[in-house]
């Protein structure tokens, strides 16, 4: 299994820090923000991205998967696709999630009715 190398302890990082802890160029974390939709780094009002630290795991296992293990572009999504599926399915099972005692699909859509109500009236 792929072992990603120490990220340094910040919150957000530059392209370029990206760039350099990965080793993988500018141009190429830009078309792979395109290709990849799990891949958004906010951007600042200047424009500058800013990653956080999940991100560029991301951005490592993104690399493992098309450079080590030869995988398309197309099958990196479908790859991350899946995973994220699980980690999600995962989580419900850790959390316990009773959904027969959740509150019904009827009582929700009225609620969202009644807020978009709302959300007009103060908007006049």
């Amino acid at each position: 299994m792929f072992q990603i190398p120490p990220i340094p302890d910040k919150e957000y990082f530059t392209i370029g820090e990206i760039s350099q802890v990965t080793l993988v160029p500018k141009h190429t974390l830009r078309y792979w923000e395109s290709e990849f939709k799990l891949l958004r780094p906010i951007r600042k009002s200047s424009g500058q991205r800013r990653y956080n630290k999940e991100e560029v795991e991301l951005v490592f296992k993104i690399k493992d998967l098309l450079y080590n293990k030869r995988y398309t572009i197309e099958g990196v999504k479908k790859y991350l696709i899946g995973d994220k599926r699980k980690k999600l399915t995962d989580l419900q099972t850790n959390l316990n999630l009773d959904f027969e005692n959740m509150p019904d699909h009827k009582f929700l859509r009225t609620l969202k009715e009644d807020l978009k109500q709302i959300l007009k009236l103060l908007k006049k």
